[in-house]
């Protein structure tokens, strides 16, 4: 990453932004790796447990908007100071009091939809330092955060098999008071932010088409993405009577792969262009879930085939927002926060998705194939669009990024 990058914007509010992201996903993502132990303990359904690991996902996206708002109204670093407090409440309440019930689980998971929100914060909060030539680089080290689900997935499930599961939550305010430490004394907002729109404002850039595209686009790169990443621990467990921690342990592979690819994503989006590399992205992802829809009876080849998926879609949230700054540079705020509402929408659909299919048809293959055929739909909606996008605000006159 050349020099003129790290001279153009602000490192210390990228860093702070990226760790307030890592952090908060780790958190939101927490019920996905303790499923196992949880289904187990309050007899759950895998329909239930679906839904378990599917809410925060859903609360997430619903936040999301509302984080935007608070985003664009206030700050983004007030807004995160906010949602920070909210999820070290909710955390501290579960751990003193316990879950007890599917209910309760539910509960926790709406306020863990909190951490989720943060998307709607960080992203901005970089992306208003950066010029447009280096937007898919800033925003690619900013969403790299979602890396927090590889540190959930390897550590939540040892944690609980030897301290029981609810005081992983206590375990996890440790590194979140220490996060809101650190970023409320590094991130600052960006000195040219742009003005706080009305909600008339909102409502007519949800009216315009490319809004929905881009919607669209991000419901199947990061939808899968931590769709998969949540459903994944009880799929391994399922497919293959692999114990919660082995699960976990490969549910890490295949996220950590997905998080690495979200900033290389940004930066081969720079340098070959948005809209091809988003192309290439969902035909990795949507070959690769198809063919482990087949029920393969290794789990290495399943695991091989579900990393070569989340590397494509995360390389794919990557290409997704170098191209949004380009198009709704004005409209950052609530524009991260709608587009990374229906990612979360997406993510909240496979993850209970699966559960429902499974539980109904007793596999799995119906579920995959079925988010393959959504890749394949992404690929032709981006392709039938990419003329006119290049013709228009993505034309070399209009931005110095690659579209």
């Amino acid at each position: 990453m050349n020099s003129s990058f790290w001279k153009s914007g602000h490192a210390p509010t990228l860093f702070a932004a990226f760790l307030y992201f890592d952090l908060s996903f780790m958190v939101w993502y927490l019920l996905g790796p303790l499923a196992v132990q949880i289904a187990a303990d309050l007899h759950l359904t895998t329909q239930q447990r679906g839904m378990v690991v599917a809410t925060p996902i859903l609360a997430g996206a619903v936040l999301r908007f509302a984080m935007g708002l608070l985003a664009d109204r206030l700050s983004p670093k007030t807004a995160g100071l906010i949602g920070q407090v909210i999820v070290i409440c909710a955390l501290f309440g579960a751990w003193k009091l316990g879950i007890h019930s599917y209910e309760q689980a539910l509960v926790l998971g709406l306020f863990l939809g909190m951490a989720g929100a943060s998307f709607a914060v960080a992203l901005p909060l970089a992306s208003q330092w950066y010029p447009p030539e280096h937007q898919g680089k800033a925003m690619g080290i900013a969403g790299a955060g979602n890396s927090g689900t590889v540190l959930a997935a390897l550590i939540a499930p040892v944690l609980a098999a030897s301290f029981g599961w609810s005081n992983v939550f206590g375990f996890a305010l440790i590194p979140l008071i220490l996060t809101i430490i650190v970023f409320a004394w590094l991130a600052k907002n960006a000195p040219e932010r742009p003005k706080a729109k009305s909600m008339a404002d909102y409502l007519k850039a949800l009216g315009d088409r490319d809004s929905w595209w881009f919607m669209f686009f991000y419901s199947v790169t990061f939808g899968g993405f931590i769709g998969l990443a949540s459903a994944l621990p009880g799929y391994f467990n399922d497919q293959y009577g692999l114990s919660p921690v082995t699960a976990g342990y490969y549910t890490a592979a295949c996220v950590f792969g997905g998080s690495l690819m979200r900033p290389l994503g940004g930066a081969l989006a720079d340098r070959f262009g948005g809209i091809r590399t988003l192309l290439g992205m969902y035909t990795v992802a949507a070959i690769c879930i198809a063919a482990v829809g087949f029920n393969l009876p290794s789990s290495y080849a399943a695991l091989a085939l579900f990393v070569c998926t989340m590397l494509g879609l995360g390389a794919g949230n990557g290409a997704v927002f170098q191209l949004v700054p380009q198009r709704f540079r004005r409209e950052i705020g609530v524009m991260t926060g709608l587009i990374g509402m229906a990612g979360g929408i997406g993510g909240f659909a496979l993850a209970a998705g699966m559960g429902a299919i499974k539980q109904s048809t007793g596999s799995y293959q119906m579920a995959l194939w079925l988010f393959a055929s959504l890749g394949v739909l992404a690929w032709f909606g981006l392709h039938g669009v990419k003329r006119r996008w290049r013709t228009t605000w993505g034309s070399a006159a209009m931005t110095a990024a690659r579209v």
